[in-house]
């Protein structure tokens, strides 16, 4: 009997252990310096140092509203404008990571701005939560632009990856933003964990998954159930552009998909470039994509 008991306590220890070390890698990321980021874009061509240095450029730091500093960049349009897109860079990266795509919205009359999330680059926060918590320094930003611009500003958002599915979420928050473009987002944080447990750890999802939702829980009191996109677009009516590389190993490709399918009210369209592993879709298509998201304008009367 007590040998049974030991074994018991042994495996659960083990389980717990494993549970935690899981959830540290979902909330405690190892997040890439702001000189690595601005680096590699630089080195990828992806940032062009003398046309980016030359861009009028405003340094932004606001309170979140958890109480750390959120640190952003405004880059307002040539000629005075209402319109304004904000966008959000991935997991582990910083909004140096962002600057490939301000071209499709500074040609198009677009005040821009650039900001870093909780827990990455210059901002604040000590865990990232994928939406849950982001969501909120999101809206933060809209104030931001609101109090900036006037209530006659026009306020979309744009995200890649992990900000795709921030700027998704934020859609149940915020009735203010205008429109909405995703780009390699993942539907649902319990189905993208699934999918990261057995690719990376090669674990199987139970328990290790319920484990690390209960850790999770009680470590920074998120809700792996409550970060779920697919749920957020399901019945807002603001117009989306889901874009998703049909060769993307990180997020299946089958949630932008899915996520279309899910949106039954207000405009929505789909992007899904055959060549495009994850996050590559602009690099791999730049002139396709930046049609894509031209007519995606024009069709909601904003170009």
């Amino acid at each position: 009997m007590f040998s049974v008991v030991f074994i018991f306590i042994i495996i659960v220890i083990i389980c717990g252990y494993i549970g935690f070390k899981f959830s540290n890698i979902v909330l405690y990321p190892n997040t890439r310096t702001i000189k690595e980021t601005y680096d590699k874009e630089v080195q990828c061509g992806r940032i062009i140092e003398k046309d980016f240095n030359n861009l009028k450029k405003e340094e932004i730091k606001i309170k979140s509203p958890y109480g750390y500093e959120l640190y952003g960049l405004y880059i307002p349009a040539k000629e005075k404008s209402f319109k304004t897109i904000i966008i959000c860079h991935g997991i582990k990266c910083t909004l140096y990571n962002s600057v490939k795509y301000m071209d499709l919205f500074i040609n198009r009359g677009f005040n821009i701005l650039l900001y870093e999330h909780r827990n990455h680059g210059r901002s604040g926060g000590t865990n990232t939560t994928f939406g849950y918590y982001e969501k909120h320094d999101l809206k933060a930003w809209t104030d931001w632009i609101y109090e900036k611009n006037g209530e006659d500003s026009i306020v979309g958002t744009f995200g890649e990856s992990m900000g795709a599915s921030i700027v998704l979420q934020n859609l149940d928050i915020d009735k203010r933003v205008k429109f909405c473009i995703e780009d390699c987002g993942y539907s649902d944080m319990e189905e993208i964990l699934k999918v990261r447990l057995k690719e990376d750890l090669k674990l199987p999802v139970f328990p290790f998954l319920i484990l690390a939702r209960i850790v999770s829980k009680i470590r920074t009191g998120i809700s792996f159930k409550e970060v779920s996109p697919i749920n957020s677009v399901k019945n807002s009516k603001v117009p989306i552009l889901f874009i998703h590389g049909k060769k993307d190993g990180y997020v299946p490709s089958s949630m932008a998909v899915d996520m279309y399918n899910k949106k039954s009210k207000g405009i929505r369209k789909i992007y899904m470039p055959i060549n495009a592993d994850h996050a590559q879709s602009y690099s791999k298509n730049r002139h396709e994509y930046d049609k894509v998201v031209k007519e995606f304008l024009e069709d909601i009367y904003l170009y």
